[in-house]
């Protein structure tokens, strides 16, 4: 009697690592960040280490902040009877939606020791007017 093997469960298996390899690599060039909320201004920093920020394009439009950018790291290692190379590149994009109140006009950026921060001043709020409405006769 001939053993028939399932060969169906072998595929899978197979094709697995190479199925979420495109949203792992996604993930590892889109680089951290954090945003913050103070009384005056909304923070946003984006850790972009190894990054000029001739690198980097940062724009503001229509309420959305995005930073774009390419990724350059590269390490090299020597020894007697190795060597060792390691270099990542790739771009990266990221966007981010800015509350009603915020400032497009007046955003600041700031690198320091590879954190990019990126400052939107909140905008004064509007006094409210009372508008007088005319009553037509009909």
């Amino acid at each position: 009697m001939v053993e028939k093997t399932n060969t169906t469960n072998f595929w899978p298996s197979l094709q697995e690592p190479f199925r979420t390899m495109g949203s792992r690599l996604a993930e590892f060039l889109t680089p951290a960040s954090e945003a913050s909320l103070a009384d005056d201004a909304y923070r946003i920093a984006i850790e972009l280490p190894g990054v000029s920020d001739e690198d980097i394009a940062l724009s503001v439009h229509e309420g959305v902040v995005q930073v774009k950018g390419e990724k350059k790291t590269e390490r090299e290692e020597k020894g007697d009877t190795w060597y060792f190379s390691e270099r990542q590149y790739g771009s990266f994009s990221r966007s981010f939606r800015l509350p009603p109140d915020a400032d497009e006009a007046k955003v600041q950026a700031d690198m320091k020791d590879g954190v990019l921060t990126i400052t939107v001043p909140k905008s004064e709020p509007k006094a409210a007017k009372a508008t007088q409405v005319k009553i037509n006769k009909a």
